[in-house]
């Protein structure tokens, strides 16, 4: 997948500035897509070339005019066809599993620590996931159409998290039971 596309899909679900894309990434599709306020910027200007998206100038009394985009006609179709293309399962590139994978020649104390501070981001990953499912997915049966398509990818995110989460507490419980060494 490109950002081009993920931005296309956080501008599908309404026209925005610049500003509040980057906003939206970060509270959205940015848990499962990562880009800089800057590539976004850079994207923007590539997908108006394209004619994927377009803009209009929205005048401002006392600020700096803003820019709202919105996703054209072929935008969308662009969209549609990349969603009906098949894709592969993106492989896994974690420097955690690495530094575990050879973490025999280093004290068990040292992977312990990196599993702990892997633990605290993961639990406070999961707790952004829940307060958002409770704060605007608490009614499933009653979500619209689009909402059930993004409530799927909160529960994927919730689901990771979840499972990395016993994961660590698995791996710690068996490093802590292994005798310390080095």
């Amino acid at each position: 997948m490109a950002l081009a596309h993920a931005i296309l899909a956080a501008l599908v679900e309404a026209p925005c500035s610049g500003y509040d894309l980057a906003k939206r990434f970060d509270g959205s599709v940015g848990f499962f897509w990562s880009a800089s306020h800057q590539q976004i910027y850079r994207e923007l200007s590539k997908l108006e070339d394209q004619e994927w998206i377009s803009s209009e100038t929205i005048l401002q009394a006392g600020r700096p005019d803003k820019r709202l985009y919105s996703v054209t006609d072929l935008g969308q179709q662009h969209l549609k066809e990349w969603i009906a293309q098949p894709c592969e399962p993106t492989p896994i590139k974690d420097d955690l599993l690495v530094k575990i994978f050879a973490g025999h020649i280093v004290s068990n104390k040292i992977i312990l620590a990196e599993l702990e501070h892997h633990q605290k981001a993961h639990l406070e990953k999961l707790s952004t996931y829940r307060d958002l499912e409770q704060h605007y997915f608490n009614d499933l049966q009653e979500l619209p159409e689009a909402a059930k398509f993004q409530y799927l990818t909160l529960l994927n995110g919730i689901t990771y998290e979840t499972n990395w989460l016993a994961w660590c507490n698995q791996a710690m419980e068996l490093l802590n039971q292994t005798v310390e060494k080095l």
